[in-house]
């Protein structure tokens, strides 16, 4: 059992910045993949980025690519997703989602079998 708590959502202007962070108890995440994942009102969760723990391996959305950044902290058991130039299309409840079974990165909800809560990240125009 993993447990996954993001932090750092907020409200930002179009062009900004912020950190999403994804703390990790219960167990380490070694050998896992962490992705993250967004929803926007009244849309499907969607991915974002994934990255394999014991890799520098990533895998990106089109729609995020050259302006997101996952990344991890192994002696944390946390993981990252840097997000810069921030567009109100990016305006989502964010999550972090874990894979412990497979070093395998992968876009399907149905892979991850743990989530956090998630996290709100606004973007103004």
């Amino acid at each position: 059992q993993v447990q996954l708590v993001e932090s750092g959502g907020g409200l930002v202007q179009a062009g900004g910045s912020l950190r999403l962070s994804c703390a990790a108890s219960g167990r380490t995440l070694s050998s896992a993949v962490i992705a993250w994942f967004r929803q926007a009102p009244g849309k499907e969760r969607e991915f974002v980025a994934a990255i394999n723990w014991n890799s520098p391996y990533t895998y990106y959305a089109d729609s995020v690519k050259g302006r997101f950044t996952i990344s991890r902290d192994i002696a944390k058991n946390t993981g990252y997703l840097q997000m810069d130039s921030l567009e109100p299309e990016d305006t989502a409840v964010y999550y972090c989602a874990a894979d412990l079974g497979t070093r395998r990165l992968g876009v399907r909800l149905s892979k991850y079998d743990y989530w956090g809560q998630g996290t709100q990240v606004t973007v103004s125009s």
